[in-house]
């Protein structure tokens, strides 16, 4: 008992769950402060330290920064981020990893499920501080953008590290997952479509849900339900 304990597999599954249950943890507390209505003082100095103060119609920066942070964003956008999806799930396919594609579909599909059910269940307002960047749809928390943006990114990379790679082209998938992921919250913000609070709570949201994935990916890997079969070789 004490030897399977100290397995390094399952204290990297223990090390897991407790990483995803301070996740939940943290979201459910940001998720209160938008359920009561109530906005943070630091959502309104982010939002205002974008922008200047003579004119906050005008974000900072030249022209082509404002003119770039708008291509950013559309790099989590729901089209961008399925055809992402698609090219991944086909190579894996290609790759003759069919229960892994199938793992990364379901992961995505059902975290843009909860995505839009959370964002019709709370329905907290958009900012009104000053002028929006970007056309906008919904309600404002979470951020649909970062939460799908590091559900999608994170699970790509995680499903692509199963592959026999080295291990610093793993990182290397974890290392663009985390820069596409940071630079899309943050022009929602620069944009002023969304509160620096609803940009967190989607990254907490989208890592936590890849986590979960990853966590039962791991588990079923352990068990032996991703291992490939070997061809059957007939002798001379």
């Amino acid at each position: 008992m004490i030897k399977v304990l100290l397995e390094k597999p399952f204290i990297n599954q223990l090390i897991l769950i407790f990483v995803i249950t301070l996740i939940l943890l943290a979201f459910y507390k940001l998720a209160g402060f938008a359920v009561s209505g109530g906005t943070p003082e630091i959502d309104q100095y982010i939002i205002l330290a974008f922008r200047h103060a003579n004119d906050l119609s005008d974000p900072i920066g030249p022209k082509w920064v404002e003119e770039m942070m708008r291509d950013i964003t559309a790099l989590g956008g729901v089209a961008i981020l399925a055809s992402f999806t698609f090219f991944v799930t086909v190579f894996l396919l290609i790759e003759n990893k069919p229960k892994l594609a199938m793992a990364l579909v379901l992961t995505i599909a059902s975290g843009m499920l909860v995505s839009f059910s959370l964002k019709y269940g709370i329905t907290r307002p958009r900012p009104d501080l000053v002028p929006h960047g970007s056309y906008v749809y919904t309600a404002s928390f979470p951020s649909g953008h970062a939460m799908l943006s590091a559900l999608v990114y994170f699970s790509l990379a995680g499903m692509l590290s199963y592959l026999p790679v080295r291990k610093r082209v793993k990182t290397y998938f974890f290392i663009v997952a985390a820069i596409f992921t940071l630079a899309i919250g943050v022009s929602r913000v620069y944009l002023g479509v969304h509160w620096p609070t609803d940009v967190l709570a989607g990254w907490l949201m989208g890592i936590g849900w890849a986590l979960i994935t990853l966590l039962i990916v791991r588990f079923l890997k352990m068990k032996g339900v991703f291992a490939s079969k070997k061809p059957v070789i007939p002798n001379n």
